[in-house]
């Protein structure tokens, strides 16, 4: 049974950090892409980031580039989300996904791709 668990949400003000962490298990992690999606209130399901296995090969949405660095540790089967200069509007439930990484980076931005979901970690960023 395939199982990923975030943590790492939580309450921070404007231009503050948090680093969010999903572990994943019951899957062979270096087979899969992983990603971070968010959700706030009212709106869809947004991409924010995905690595490959290697960690060199990543993407951001361009709302978080040069604030979010998305890193993974596959001896401990976990990626990460470091998320610097916070601001209000990326207040959100975040989800960390995982998807075949036999697919082009283009295609990994949408949710529809990946296999297999978090259950999400609150973020709330205040002004």
């Amino acid at each position: 049974q395939v199982q990923l668990v975030e943590s790492g949400g939580g309450l921070v003000q404007a231009g503050g950090s948090l680093r969010l962490s999903c572990e994943a298990s019951g899957l062979t992690f270096r087979n899969y892409a992983m990603g971070w999606f968010r959700q706030a209130p009212g709106k869809e399901r947004e991409f924010v980031a995905t690595t490959r296995w290697s960690g060199s090969n990543t993407y951001y949405t361009d709302s978080v580039k040069g604030r979010f660095t998305i890193s993974r540790d596959n001896a401990k089967n976990t990626v990460y989300l470091q998320m610097n200069s916070l601001k209000p509007e990326d207040t959100a439930v975040y989800y960390c996904a995982a998807a075949l990484q036999a697919q082009p980076m283009s295609v990994l931005s949408n949710p529809s791709r990946y296999l297999y979901w978090g259950q999400g970690t609150q973020v709330t960023v205040s002004s």
